[in-house]
């Protein structure tokens, strides 16, 4: 499909399957819809799924910048919500899960049930051992993006977040793409360091009405894990699944196990 405006921002999206239940897909940072190409495939007869290239990703218009730490959330969550148009599902990973969240807490009438792959709501994990040590990784990264060391950047970042998928042992290609889109990293750490759209106040999560899938990777850092410790303690309608062996981009290398574990969540 060509280019749309949608929330007044040039947006790539698409639609596919069938069936009764609309389901939208959020995907993660520093990749693009394509990312859940893999478990859309498995569900293409049994769900009507739309997906989209967030601000600054794939095929959609370039991130320049906003006015605060919270305008790519902003318009990311304005875009997510155009494209709900009925009772949906929706199925977010890492930063996309966030946006998910926040439709779910602020459309709580169109939004029939969430699954959060991964959150990475980081500030949900203060007080924990491995709190401390991401703290002091995300200061390391933000001073190479700083510095115009953006290769350093986004090793450094990638290989905190995902250690079981080093930088250096990626294809060219997703290095280089890493690069290219780092910044965007830094643009959303005011949601992920500083929660400066509130997602986590008291009361917040308690007040989530709709079923809620959450997930991680057996193999994901032990901050995602304590993320998911938090966040299961406070919603109120909430299934937990651990994908054996995937680390943070589960949907990426492990797309069986995640469309399984959707599907039976959904009930299809």
């Amino acid at each position: 499909m060509p280019l749309e405006s949608i929330a007044g921002f040039p947006t790539w999206w698409e639609e596919s399957g069938g069936g009764d239940r609309q389901v939208l897909f959020i995907h993660c940072t520093l990749a693009s819809s394509a990312s859940w190409s893999g478990v859309q495939g498995r569900l293409l007869d049994r769900l009507r799924m739309r997906r989209f290239d967030r601000p600054g990703h794939g095929q959609s218009g370039d991130w320049t910048g906003g006015e605060d730490a919270g305008a790519l959330h902003d318009l990311t969550t304005s875009i997510a919500a155009s494209l709900i148009d009925g009772p949906t599902d929706l199925v977010g990973h890492s930063f996309g899960a966030t946006i998910a969240l926040r439709l779910a807490q602020e459309m709580p009438d169109r939004v029939r049930s969430l699954t959060m792959i991964e959150p990475v709501l980081t500030t949900a994990a203060r007080g924990h051992p491995d709190y401390g040590a991401y703290l002091d990784g995300m200061e390391r990264f933000l001073a190479a993006l700083a510095e115009g060391e953006r290769e350093l950047a986004a090793r450094l970042f990638n290989d905190m977040v995902s250690p079981e998928a080093p930088f250096d042992k990626m294809p060219g290609k997703v290095q280089e793409s890493f690069i290219r889109r780092i910044h965007l990293i830094r643009d959303e750490s005011g949601v992920t360091l500083r929660d400066v759209r509130d997602l986590l106040l008291p009361g917040k999560l308690e007040a989530v009405s709709q079923p809620v899938l959450l997930m991680e990777g057996g193999s994901s850092p032990a901050l995602m894990h304590q993320v998911n410790d938090t966040l299961t303690a406070r919603l109120p309608h909430v299934r937990r699944v651990l994908v054996a062996g995937a680390g943070h981009m589960a949907p990426i290398t492990h797309p069986q196990a995640v469309a399984a574990e959707i599907a039976d969540f959904l009930g299809v």
